[in-house]
């Protein structure tokens, strides 16, 4: 049972809602047939942007409708992040989007030094899913700084997912805590950052990556640049591996308390 994931690494344009989703429907429309899932960056419809009585939508929004339409139309299945609003609060809402079904995630961990806590509410609760075979976590940037809400208990996941806008600056933090949640959870690791430059000049280049349960890079995407790549990763060869290296089997018991 193999997956094929799709990263979708480019400039998000700052703020500009309809230039983000005619470029993601270009990329999305011309690897058709070819991907089970594409992962997009985080924010992918306007930047790491704090306006969010601005930018924010609802779930049926056109930023929904549109990712929604691409789903039933290339049969395929997105995730990513945009900015939403419920209840008269903001979320970095993390969404996972098939022909059928419409699942959501709120960041839980606001990054303070961006001011992400003055315009955004965290959430409480993890988001798994499955899709064609696999169990799939999706967790948003700085969430990878934070082992003990990814931690991988008894297996309850197999694909791991941060979608991002992790500055340059940075960057070798970013590979290394990518590698470091693959090997202490026992899961693939997708990771899918944007490039360019934001409204803010902070510059990103991208190195989103796909890592295995060992720690190995299966792919990592140009430095620098907007690229789409497709990747198979192997259910079997996971549950082969932790069955000979069963080392989630004495890993610490704990409860996370909000």
């Amino acid at each position: 049972m193999n997956l094929r994931v799709a990263i979708v690494q480019f400039d998000i344009v700052w703020e500009d809602k309809k230039a983000n989703l005619d470029k993601v429907e270009t990329f999305i429309s011309n690897i058709a047939g070819q991907a089970d899932l594409v992962v997009l960056p985080e924010m992918f419809t306007t930047g790491f942007s704090m306006n969010s009585a601005k930018l924010s939508e609802e779930n049926s929004g056109n930023t929904m409708q549109h990712v929604s339409d691409w789903a039933k139309r290339f049969d395929v299945a997105i995730c990513g992040s945009f900015i939403a609003t419920e209840n008269g609060n903001f979320y970095n809402r993390g969404f996972f989007i098939t022909a059928n079904t419409q699942r959501f995630y709120n960041k839980r961990h606001l990054f303070r030094m961006g001011d992400e806590p003055k315009y955004f509410s965290n959430g409480k609760k993890r988001l798994i899913v499955e899709h064609k075979g696999f169990k799939i976590c999706l967790l948003v940037c700085y969430d990878l700084r934070f082992p003990v809400w990814a931690r991988n208990v008894n297996n309850e996941y197999d694909l791991l997912i941060y979608v991002a806008n992790w500055p340059a600056s940075r960057a070798a933090v970013w590979s290394s805590l990518l590698v470091a949640r693959a090997i202490e959870n026992m899961a693939y690791v997708c990771g899918v950052n944007r490039v360019g430059k934001d409204g803010l000049n902070l510059v990103y280049d991208g190195r989103s990556a796909v890592i295995d349960a060992k720690g190995k890079p299966i792919t990592n995407v140009s430095n620098g640049i907007e690229a789409v790549e497709i990747v198979e990763i192997s259910k079997e060869k996971l549950d082969d591996f932790r069955a000979k290296f069963p080392v989630w089997k004495d890993a610490d018991s704990f409860d996370i308390k909000y």
